[in-house]
């Protein structure tokens, strides 16, 4: 059962409505999301003198002139794809509604690249590229930046070549990491791994190590290291998208975020972002490169995997569609 804090801040959600709830939740971390997520899941009925003591502490006026009665599975669903989007929120949702724990792997997506890394380092490299193929792509690009070349180049050709994850590996990890993950003959082997994979992680990575590892690739196979390449977005690939994908992506940047990434950006994309301004924006912007001075590459390089992130979102989305050899092609 949650805490009295965590059920009284679920009550507050559920009666702000789910347009402010999911507002609310973009701003919390995934911790917190999660324990609130296990407190509104646990709510079928809120009495009305509860609801009331809730609102008054955050003094709030209630409106309601009954018990607060819901169909809390389907709300929480709709929040968290407002929030979280649809992929993130059905993978909380199933952990949430159909008894699954926060233990082992999943604890590991609260944890910082650093220690994360420091808890797996020594484990045999196939079990790591296991282990960061449950990860967020960006956090498993955190957690292969703190480890040795040797070891980071081993771990990314082990998660390109990965076509799945068997039950006896989920049995293995459950074995050397404290049951991070339930192994059962039953549990069906999981599509994770392989290009598509490697290519995101490496999208996440700095540029330095991202060539080594693409290096340590090509000396493998050629041909591998060519395809996670197809695969790859980075930020020069803005030019493939079309007029209209660029227009509806400056509707999402922030100007500060825009202006510190264009300026690691080719004469070809800046222009074709300018195009795709108002004559007055692009002016303004043309005027803030100019006065804005040196940037460490490290600021410039953040600001761009920002706004890929922002182009995965909107792919996702069905709103654009990424260009590049790793896209369907378009009739």
């Amino acid at each position: 059962m949650a805490d009295d804090g965590f059920e009284k801040s679920a009550i507050l959600l559920i009666a702000l409505g789910k347009d402010c709830a999911s507002e609310v939740l973009k701003h919390l971390g995934p911790r917190e999301v999660q324990k609130l997520s296990y407190a509104m899941a646990a709510l079928k009925t809120v009495p009305q003198a509860r609801m009331d003591e809730v609102l008054t502490e955050f003094q709030e006026i209630a409106a309601a002139s009954a018990a607060l009665n819901i169909d809390t599975e389907a709300y929480l669903r709709e929040v968290l794809e407002k929030s979280l989007g649809t992929d993130n929120a059905n993978h909380l949702i199933s952990r949430v509604l159909h008894g699954g724990d926060t233990n082992g792997i999943e604890g590991l997506k609260w944890m910082d690249a650093t220690t994360v890394a420091d808890l797996i380092r020594n484990e045999h490299p196939q079990i790591i590229a296991t282990i960061l193929v449950h990860l967020e792509m960006d956090h498993a690009s955190d957690i292969l930046n703190n480890f040795t070349e040797r070891l980071r180049n081993d771990v990314v050709l082990r998660i390109a070549t990965l076509d799945g994850v068997q039950p006896i590996a989920l049995k293995e990890l459950n074995d050397v990491m404290l049951n991070i993950l339930s192994g059962s003959a039953n549990v069906k082997k999981s599509a994770m791994g392989g290009v598509r994979t490697v290519a995101e992680i490496l999208n996440y990575m700095g540029s330095a190590n991202e060539t080594t590892v693409v290096d340590a690739i090509r000396e493998y196979d050629p041909d591998l290291a060519q395809r996670v390449l197809d695969e790859m977005f980075v930020f020069e690939n803005l030019l493939d998208l079309d007029d209209r994908a660029i227009q509806l992506l400056l509707r999402e940047i922030q100007s500060d975020s825009l202006i510190l990434a264009m300026k690691g950006a080719s004469e070809a994309l800046s222009e074709k972002i300018f195009k795709n301004m108002s004559r007055r924006a692009a002016e303004m912007l043309r005027e803030d490169l100019e006065s804005r001075g040196p940037v460490r590459v490290s600021e410039v390089e953040g600001e761009q995997k920002e706004i890929l992130k922002i182009v995965r979102r909107l792919a996702d989305e069905g709103q654009i569609v990424l260009g590049g050899a790793g896209s369907e092609q378009m009739i």
